[in-house]
C-alpha cells in the first residue's frame, strides 16, 4: 500500500508538470502560427493509450511514463522525422519562424516550470505557513548520533551557528546542506557553559552526500521520555503506567533522556523489565513488566515539538508570493552548488543520483497535500534547471543552437542538428536509465 501511495503521488506530480511544460511550448508556436502535429502526456512507441484530434493537433496518452511531448511542424526533435525534413519549408513550421520566435517556443517550456516552482512554493507558505522548531527552545541541548559524534559533536551542546550563521530553526537537514553545499567548516556551540568551535573535516561533504548517509539523523533534541498516551492491554497499561508519568530508568540503570532508554531496552524483547517511574515531578515508582516480542513497551512518547513547543510562522498572499520565489532562488542555487561540487570531485554522481524509486519515496507514504505540493515545486524547478542544461534534445541545447544562429547570422544544417539530437537523445536515455539501474542496484543490497 505504501507503494502505490508513493507511486500515485509521482504519477501525478508528473503529469501536472508535463502537461504544463508541453503547453508552455504549444501555447507560443499556436501563437506564432506554428502548427503542432501531436501533444502528448508520456511517450507512445508503438502505441498509445488514448488519442483525439482535435483540429490540426492530435492530443494523447502514452504508455511510458518518462515525459511527454509536443510534435512541432517542421522541428528536430525526438520524433527523427527525417520524411518531413526533406521537403520544402513550409510557412507553418518551426523552421521557417524567424530565430527569435523559436527561441521563445523553446523556452516557453521551462519557463512555465520556473514560475510553476515559484507559485507553488509561494501557496504553500500561504496556505500552511511555516512551522518550526526554534533551536533556543531546546532546554537540554542535543542527543548526538553515532554520525555526529565522529564529527565532533557531543551530548548535550547547544548548537549556536554554522559556519557563522545563526542556527535559529532546529534541523539537522541544515547543518547538512551547510555542510555539503556551502562547504561549511565548523559548527559553533555553546558546552558545559563555554563557547567550542568544532571543525568540520572535508572528508563529510562527500560522506554526507553518499547514498547510504543521506537520510542518515546528525542529532536529535535531547529531551526526556515522557508519556503521552498508553497503549489498551499493553504491558505499560497492565504496569499501572499513566500518561504524564516520565520513566527515568531501566533494571536499575538510570535513563534520564530517551534515547537513553532507547539503548538499554535493545534486545530485552519479551522478557520481564523493572522500570523507575517519576510520577507528578516527585513521586518515585518502581514498576515491573513484560515486554513485547519486539522489545516494545506500549506506549506513546511526547515528541519534541509538544515538550518544547513549536512556532508557526503565518503568510499573507502579499508576503508568500515573493517568499516562495526567494526560496525557489535557494533551491535552484543549492543546485548549481552541488554541480561545482560534483565538478570538484566532492559529491559522487553515483552516490547522490537517483531514478523514480527514489523520488517517490521523498513524496513520503502518507498522502500529504502540504507535502504533495511542496514536492511537485521542487520536481518543477528540478525539470526547469535539466532541462535547460546545454545537451541537444533537451530544450537548453535547441537554445544553444538558436543563440549560435542568432549571433553569428548561420544557422546550423538540419543534417547536423538531426545528428546532434540522435547523441543528446542518446545521452538522456542512458543517464535515465542509469539512475533507475541505481535505484534496481539499491534495493537489492539495501
Amino acid at each position: 500500500m505504501d507503494y502505490l501511495i508513493m507511486g500515485g503521488q509521482l504519477m501525478l506530480s508528473l503529469s501536472i508538470l508535463i502537461v504544463l511544460h508541453e503547453l508552455g511550448h504549444f501555447l507560443p508556436a499556436r501563437l506564432f502560427g506554428t502548427r503542432v502535429e501531436k501533444f502528448y502526456l508520456f511517450f507512445d512507441p508503438w502505441f498509445e493509450l488514448y488519442k483525439k484530434q482535435i483540429g490540426e493537433t492530435e492530443y494523447g496518452i502514452g504508455w511510458l511514463p518518462l515525459g511527454g511531448y509536443v510534435k512541432i511542424s517542421g522541428m528536430i526533435d525526438e520524433s527523427f522525422d527525417t520524411e518531413q525534413m526533406s521537403e520544402e519549408p513550409q510557412p507553418w513550421e518551426f523552421r521557417s519562424k524567424p530565430a527569435w520566435q523559436r527561441l521563445i517556443i523553446m523556452l516557453g517550456g521551462v519557463t512555465v516550470n520556473f514560475i510553476l516552482g515559484f507559485l507553488l512554493y509561494g501557496f504553500v507558505l500561504w496556505v500552511y505557513g511555516q512551522e518550526y522548531l526554534p533551536n533556543e527552545n531546546l532546554e537540554y541541548g542535543i542527543q548526538v548520533d553515532s554520525l555526529g559524534q565522529e564529527m565532533g559533536l557531543r551530548d548535550g551542546d547547544h548548537i549556536l551557528s554554522i559556519a557563522g550563521k545563526p542556527y535559529e530553526q532546529f534541523n539537522d537537514r541544515l547543518v547538512v546542506r551547510e555542510i555539503i553545499i556551502n562547504n561549511a567548516d565548523k559548527i559553533t556551540v555553546e558546552r558545559e557553559g563555554l563557547e567550542v568551535e568544532v571543525p568540520i573535516d572535508p572528508k563529510y561533504v562527500t560522506l554526507l552526500s553518499s547514498y547510504e548517509y543521506k537520510n542518515k539523523a546528525l542529532f536529535y533534541p535531547r529531551m526526556p521520555f515522557k508519556i503521552k498516551d498508553i497503549m489498551e492491554d499493553g504491558p505499560a497499561e497492565k504496569a499501572g503506567i499513566k500518561p504524564e508519568d516520565q520513566i527515568i530508568g531501566l533494571d536499575g540503570q538510570p535513563t534520564p533522556w530517551f534515547i537513553d532508554f532507547a539503548r538499554a531496552i535493545r534486545g530485552k524483547d519479551g522478557v520481564e523489565v523493572d522500570l523507575t517511574v517519576l510520577r507528578n515531578t516527585s513521586d518515585t515508582l518502581q514498576l515491573s513488566l513484560t515486554t513485547t516480542e519486539n522489545g516494545m513497551i506500549g506506549v506513546e512518547r511526547v515528541l519534541a515539538g509538544e515538550l518544547f513547543g513549536t512556532k508557526r510562522k503565518e503568510y499573507s498572499f502579499a508576503q508568500a508570493m515573493p517568499a516562495g520565489v526567494q526560496k525557489g532562488w535557494t533551491f535552484l542555487g543549492d543546485q548549481v552548488k552541488a554541480f561545482g561540487q560534483m565538478f570538484r570531485g566532492r559529491i559522487k554522481a553515483s552516490e547522490s543520483l537517483g531514478g523514480f524509486g527514489t523520488i517517490g519515496s521523498m513524496f513520503g507514504n502518507e498522502w500529504l497535500w502540504e507535502r504533495f505540493w511542496t514536492m511537485t515545486a521542487v520536481l518543477s524547478l528540478i525539470l526547469a534547471f535539466m532541462n535547460l542544461l546545454p545537451i541537444p534534445a533537451l530544450d537548453g541545447g535547441h537554445v544553444m543552437f538558436l543563440l549560435y544562429e542568432m549571433i553569428t547570422g548561420r544557422k546550423p544544417s538540419d543534417k547536423f542538428l538531426e545528428r546532434a539530437t540522435i547523441v543528446g537523445f542518446v545521452i538522456v536515455i542512458g543517464l535515465v536509465l542509469y539512475a533507475n539501474g541505481l535505484d534496481i542496484i539499491r534495493s537489492f543490497f539495501s
